[in-house]
């Protein structure tokens, strides 16, 4: 009897520990994968930053150019 339970209680904890080891690779691999995934959208944001800059200077260039245009028109 004393050696069905201590077999009991090695298969038990053997069953924990490799279901732990599994638990833990699994976390690490989501956690892989969220870090991915902020890593690619952080680069989506930059570029999309970027983009937006280059645009509004674009129009503030233009709106800076007509209106010296309009101030030369109203001075002469």
């Amino acid at each position: 009897m004393k050696k069905v339970i201590l077999t009991l209680a090695f298969v038990a904890t053997l069953s924990f520990v490799s279901c732990k080891e599994a638990t833990e690779d699994k976390v690490e691999d989501a956690t892989e994968a969220v870090g991915t995934e902020m890593e690619n959208k952080a680069e989506e944001v930059m570029d999309a930053v970027d983009s937006t800059t280059s645009e509004v200077t674009k129009e503030v260039e233009e709106g800076a150019e007509k209106m010296g245009e309009k101030v030369e028109e109203t001075v002469k």
